[in-house]
């Protein structure tokens, strides 16, 4: 029987939290054990081990970046719909970092594939159609969405923008556009 008031939806959310904090390498069922003040087998009855409670996390910010950015898609199409995700993308990073962080995590094929990762890759490919592109260029195009997204995050978490001018919230908004132009004047194979 585990600690009263313990359940593994607690204990991933505390885990979240706690990503957020001190960043998602460093969780752990120790860590998160001592921020409850109990023994670390107290955790097994609900976690297997750390890589559980990182799945868990993993599956929890793919779940918000989702939910976020079905909101944020909503009625829009064209550059709109992709500067709307691209926002989600970001303002998530920076409110979250750790979970942001977790969102990157491999996931074995099974949990991956039951994961919100597949809304995802569908909300891209929907926000593609308005750029009318055919197979395979659609892949093209969410491999490249998600790089530049996911590296300009990365970039300016970890401070590589803080240092010169134009301030990044300026690179942000051109790189959009940018995205956009390409998009709509895709390159032939």
């Amino acid at each position: 029987m585990g600690y009263a008031g313990l359940t593994a939806e607690r204990l991933t959310r505390a885990g979240a939290e706690l990503a957020d904090e001190v960043g998602f390498e460093q969780v752990t069922v120790s860590e998160l054990a001592r921020r409850f003040d109990v023994k670390v087998a107290s955790l097994y009855s609900h976690l297997k081990n750390s890589r559980d409670l990182k799945t868990r996390i993993a599956l929890l910010a793919l779940e918000e970046l989702a939910d976020r950015a079905a909101d944020a898609l909503a009625g829009r199409a064209g550059k709109d719909a992709l500067t709307a995700f691209g926002h989600v993308y970001r303002d998530y990073a920076r409110e979250h970092p750790g979970r942001y962080a977790a969102a990157q995590f491999r996931l074995d094929p099974k949990t991956a594939a039951a994961s919100a990762g597949g809304r995802h890759a569908q909300m891209t490919r929907a926000i593609l159609r308005g750029y009318d592109l055919a197979e395979p260029d659609q892949t093209h195009a969410v491999r490249l969405l998600g790089s530049v997204f996911h590296g300009y995050v990365s970039l300016e978490l970890a401070g590589g923008f803080s240092h010169s001018s134009p301030d990044s919230e300026e690179s942000w908004s051109r790189a959009l556009d940018a995205l956009d132009a390409l998009l709509r004047n895709w390159p032939a194979a």
